[in-house]
């Protein structure tokens, strides 16, 4: 039972190492928004936390220390500038509210898991 519990938690924790790799990611593309021929990069979240549960699942990465980096790939620009850089702001912005909005949402998550673990193990040793 505590597997399945860590289990969980440990999905979440992937998920939320995910969203705040994303975020920093948005940031830097944010942040070189007028930096003549800077290409803005993002990744797929879905897929990315797929890879890491995978490799959890199979104990890849483990022990070692390394880190599976999820795949970066370049946004496609909405519309084209004359110095080269794919930033959108508009996008970016988007994508950073939801990318914040959706790590938040995963932290109460797994402070609500944790609750209720601590709460069914006080109750378990009172009763």
């Amino acid at each position: 039972m505590l597997q399945r519990l860590t289990g969980a938690l440990d999905f979440q924790t992937q998920a939320l190492t995910l969203r705040a790799e994303r975020q920093q990611l948005i940031a830097s593309n944010i942040a070189n928004a007028d930096t003549p021929g800077y290409l803005a990069r993002d990744f797929d979240f879905a897929g990315a936390l797929r890879d890491a549960v995978r490799a959890a699942a199979t104990g890849a990465g483990q022990g070692g220390g390394s880190k599976n980096a999820p795949t970066l790939r370049y946004a496609l620009p909405a519309q084209t500038n004359l110095d080269g850089n794919s930033v959108d702001m508009d996008r970016e912005r988007a994508t950073f509210a939801d990318n914040a909005l959706r790590y938040e949402a995963t932290l109460r998550f797994i402070n609500g898991s944790v609750r209720t673990m601590l709460e069914a193990m006080k109750g378990h040793q009172n009763g």
